[in-house]
């Protein structure tokens, strides 16, 4: 009951992974919607957390929870909690070698 307990207090956010490119980390951006101060107009915030992803589950553009867990180093403070969203796939077909090695037909070397 106590360890439900501890877990009900740490923090967590939701927001879109923006980079991948690191061992073991993501990079998460989260969007809040927020009154200006002064002009009382609904304003979009971003941050980003680093986050540990010990599997190498998220891939960019899914949709994630982080949940707050002790330092892991200077940046991270955060760990994977899950996967809500996965991004869409997009498959792309490499061009085929003659047509990017061959050279411009319309231009000719006048030197």
């Amino acid at each position: 009951m106590s360890e439900q307990k501890q877990d009900s207090r740490k923090n967590e956010k939701v927001g879109k992974v923006v980079s991948t490119k690191m061992t073991k980390t993501i990079v998460v951006e989260v969007t809040r919607r927020v009154p200006h101060p002064a002009y009382k107009r609904i304003v979009t915030r971003r941050k980003k957390f680093y986050a540990h992803d010990e599997e190498g589950s998220a891939r960019l553009g899914d949709t994630v929870r982080i949940v707050e867990c002790r330092p892991l180093s200077r940046l991270k403070c955060w760990r994977l909690g899950e996967v809500l969203r996965r991004a869409a796939q997009v498959s792309v077909e490499p061009e085929s070698i003659e047509s990017v090695a061959s050279p411009a037909q319309g231009k000719s070397d006048t030197r």
